[in-house]
């Protein structure tokens, strides 16, 4: 899972206040300027305020703010214009300015405090989603990793899930179209569909038509989901591909990727897909992902190099394996992904 780093604007407690202390830099530069000059700049040490208010909080701004008003009235008293208007006029335009400043950073931390809750409402709704997967079911070795587009919290609309049932070791991989908490929900509606139903029907192709019928009833007609189901049973493994990426197989020094037969629609527009069948020997590992993985560029439009670094998949466990695949592509776009990305790898153990 993705992790997040501390909010914008609002300091760590262990780290030095940015704003506050670039507020008194900027304060003392002017008033050195304004000492050492004929130049008056007492409206201008409001910009020390407004800088901090960019960076720390309204409290702290307010400490910068009431040093900026007090250098603005000794001014007058090395300036020698205590008393006029002017003087007057330029004091009450800093103080005017470092109230704007104040405000400003109160408004912006309530942004960030509504902001953070909502994270925190959207983390939580993913989490319940995705559940964490058992490191291994029967023979099955299985690790999975989401990795969210969006910056601010870790949630989208790729999906996951591994079931143990009477007809094998069952996953789905998807990717709902769209992100936010509206893919969450369409998300949580394929993995409920597929949580009650593999454990009942023992038709790979028949379980794909009722996750879309499910869909289907409260989804619009732009709205759907590609999926991928498969069910480890034994030295087989049996695919039903509905309109996503096929899955990398990954046995000995090998490395293709698996032919799911002609693509077929997603699941939420009258999906029926073919199903196949292929051989899951012992050691094999086969890699389920979304589109973040393929579709992912780097700076220059380059995407992601699967190829080259598919062979890595079977070094180490399974869980470094993946480790180490989405550190290479966060290496690759530039620690900054453009769409969301969710990984299952599962392996073929001793049976």
């Amino acid at each position: 899972m993705t992790t997040r780093s501390p909010t914008p604007g609002r300091p760590a407690t262990s780290s030095v206040d940015l704003g506050l202390v670039g507020g008194f830099v900027v304060l003392g530069v002017f008033v050195a300027l304004s000492a050492t000059t004929d130049v008056q700049l007492i409206a201008v040490f409001a910009t020390s305020a407004i800088f901090a208010s960019l960076l720390t909080t309204a409290r702290r701004t307010v400490y910068v703010g009431v040093a900026s008003i007090g250098c603005g009235v000794l001014a007058g008293i090395w300036h020698e214009t205590t008393g006029t208007v002017d003087y007057f006029v330029r004091v009450l335009l800093n103080v005017l300015l470092v109230v704007l400043a104040v405000q400003g950073a109160a408004l912006r931390e309530s942004r960030e405090s509504r902001l953070e809750r909502m994270t925190v409402i959207a983390e939580t709704a993913q989490r319940a989603v995705l559940r964490s997967i058992p490191t291994a079911i029967g023979s099955v070795g299985l690790a999975a990793r989401y990795v969210s587009a969006a910056a601010e919290a870790l949630v989208g609309g790729d999906l996951y899930e591994v079931a143990a049932t009477p007809y094998g070791v069952r996953v789905i991989v998807g990717d709902v179209r769209g992100k936010g908490l509206e893919a969450v929900q369409t998300a949580a509606a394929v993995l409920g569909a597929f949580r009650v139903t593999a454990f009942t029907e023992p038709d790979l192709g028949a379980l794909s038509r009722t996750i879309d019928a499910t869909l289907a009833r409260f989804m619009d007609d732009e709205e759907f989901v590609t999926a991928i189901v498969g069910e480890f049973h034994g030295h087989r493994v049996t695919l039903a591909n509905c309109g996503h990426h096929p899955p990398l197989l990954v046995a000995g020094s090998e490395v293709a990727t698996v032919d799911t037969g002609e693509p077929t629609l997603p699941l939420g527009l009258g999906s029926d897909p073919v199903v196949t069948e292929h051989s899951w020997p012992e050691g094999a590992r086969m890699l389920f992902f979304t589109d973040g993985l393929v579709e992912a560029r780097d700076r220059s439009g380059t995407f992601f190099p699967l190829d080259d670094h598919a062979a890595e998949i079977a070094e180490g466990s399974v869980e470094e394996a993946l480790d180490r695949l989405v550190a290479e592509l966060v290496a690759h776009v530039g620690h900054r992904m453009r769409d969301d990305l969710a990984l299952v790898l599962a392996e073929s153990e001793s049976h």
